[in-house]
This record gives structure tokens, C-alpha cells and sequence, in this order.
């Protein structure tokens, strides 16, 4: 059984930092893509960043590109975002998929989804 397990998540300041944990279990982690989205109230859900762990290549949207940073520890079977500078616009429920890329594709698409981790950027 696929499991994804979102943490991390809390209240900081505009300009914090926080480390958002995707652990993935129940899968061959090496072999799929995880994403990171977010939702934010009242708004659609927005891809933010993803990683294929086949070979490595990443995927970050530009509206973070320069302050989110994701990474894999394949050993622990977890993907990280590091978010920096965070602005209370990144405030949203954040989560991670998991699913077996298309040849084609960077990531994507998934077929497996955990529960969000609440971040709350206060001005």
C-alpha cells in the first residue's frame, strides 16, 4: 500500500524558513516522482515543485523558484522542500503525490496522494 506522509508544516514570520518531509512508503521510492502542490483558501491547487528519482532532474514553478528547494533521500525514502523567504502568499496546505513518470514527462502523473501539512506565513 502506497503511503505518503506530509510534514513540517506551522506558523512563521515573512522571511522564515521551514522544511516540509514527504515519507513515502509501499512503493520502489526510486522508480516515481514526487510533487509538491499546495491550496490555498478559496484558490485552485497549484503545482509547486517535483522530482524525479530516476535521474535526478527537478521541477520548480516560478513563483518560488529562488526561495523553495527540493531534494530526495533515497536511504530514508523522503523528499524534502526547503522554503525560504517565505511571504505570506505561500500561506496554502501543502502536499505531496507520488506516481511512475511518463518517459516523456519530468514528473507526473501521479497516482497517489498523502494529507496535507498546514503553512501559515503570517506580515
Amino acid at each position: 500500500e502506497v503511503q505518503l506522509q506530509a510534514s513540517g508544516g506551522g506558523l512563521v514570520q515573512a522571511g522564515g524558513s521551514l522544511r516540509l518531509s514527504c515519507a513515502a512508503s509501499g512503493f520502489t521510492f526510486d522508480d516515481y516522482a514526487i510533487g509538491w502542490f499546495r491550496q490555498a483558501p478559496g484558490k485552485e491547487r497549484e503545482g509547486v515543485s517535483c522530482i524525479n528519482n530516476r535521474d535526478g532532474r527537478t521541477y520548480t514553478v516560478d513563483s518560488v523558484k529562488g526561495r523553495f528547494t527540493i531534494s530526495s533521500d533515497n536511504a530514508k525514502n523522503t523528499v524534502y522542500l526547503q522554503m525560504n523567504s517565505l511571504k505570506p502568499e505561500d500561506t496554502a496546505i501543502y502536499s505531496c503525490a507520488a506516481g511512475r513518470p511518463d518517459p516523456t514527462a519530468l514528473c507526473g502523473p501521479y497516482d497517489s496522494w498523502g494529507q496535507g501539512t498546514l503553512v501559515t506565513v503570517s506580515s
